[in-house]
C-alpha cells in the first residue's frame, strides 16, 4: 500500500508505533517518589492519598466531560491535588505542570524508539506526515524531542490538547486538514485497531498495522 502511489500523507500513532514504552503508574514506587517530590515543593500527601486523589480527580473530570471519548490535562489535575494538600504558599499552575512531569519520570520502566519505525521514517522523509495520538502534551512532545522523533513530522496532534482522544473521529479530521489530503490520499498506522485502524478507516482512509508497515521500512 505504501508503494502504490496513491499515498500522499502519512498519519502516525505514537507509543507502540513509533516508540516503545512502559511504564508504572499506579505503582507504589511511583506514587512513594512523587510524594517524597512534593514535599520539597511545599505540598504534603501520602503516597496511598496521591494515588487515590489522582484516580478519583481523573475519574470525575472525565465524567463531566459531555464527551464521548474524553481526556485530560494531567498537569490541571495534579495542580488541583497541589492546591488542596499545600502547606506554604505555592503556584499552583507551573507546579502541577512540574508534578507531571516527576510523575511520568517516577513511572517510567522504559522508553525507546523504535529502529523498525525509525527506518521507515526515513525512507518516506519526503512524504506528508503527523502525528496523532492520544498522548499529555506536557511530557509526551518532550519526549519525542529527545528521542528525535518531533521534528520529522509536519505537525503533533495530540489528545489532551483538545480534551477529547481517539476513536474520536475529530482528531483525524484535524490531520486530514493540517496535511491538506483528501482522505483516500493518506494513510494511518498504528498498533490499536479500534484507535488507529477503524476510525480512519470510516473517514475513507487507508490504514495499517504497526508491524505491517514495517515491512516497507
Amino acid at each position: 500500500m505504501l508503494q502504490n502511489g496513491k499515498i500522499k500523507g502519512l498519519i502516525f500513532d505514537c507509543y507502540k508505533t513509533l516508540v516503545d514504552i512502559k511504564t508504572d503508574e499506579g505503582g507504589r514506587e511511583t506514587n512513594e517518589r512523587v510524594s517524597k517530590w512534593l514535599l520539597y515543593q511545599g505540598v504534603r500527601i501520602e503516597p496511598d492519598r496521591l494515588r487515590e486523589e489522582y484516580r478519583w480527580k481523573v475519574i470525575g473530570r472525565l465524567g463531566n466531560s459531555g464527551q464521548q471519548h474524553p481526556d485530560i490535562r494531567i498537569e490541571e489535575i495534579f495542580s488541583e491535588i497541589c492546591a488542596e494538600n499545600a502547606f506554604r504558599e505555592i503556584d499552583p499552575f507551573w507546579l502541577g505542570i512540574e508534578t507531571a512531569k516527576v510523575f511520568r519520570t517516577a513511572s517510567l520502566k522504559k522508553l525507546e524508539a523504535y529502529p523498525q519505525s525509525l527506518r521507515l521514517l526515513e525512507k518516506y522523509r519526503n512524504i506528508p506526515k503527523c502525528i496523532v495520538s492520544n498522548a499529555q502534551r506536557v511530557f509526551t512532545e518532550q519526549e519525542l524531542r529527545f528521542l528525535g522523533l518531533y521534528d520529522r513530522f509536519n505537525f503533533v496532534i495530540m489528545s489532551s490538547d483538545h480534551r477529547i482522544k481517539k476513536p474520536d473521529t475529530r482528531l483525524f479530521r484535524m490531520a486530514l486538514d493540517g496535511l491538506g489530503l483528501e482522505p483516500w490520499e493518506v494513510l494511518s498506522i498504528g498498533d490499536t485497531p479500534e484507535n488507529d485502524i477503524y476510525p480512519p478507516q470510516s473517514l475513507g482512509m487507508n490504514a495499517m498495522h504497526i508491524r505491517d508497515a514495517w515491512r516497507y521500512a
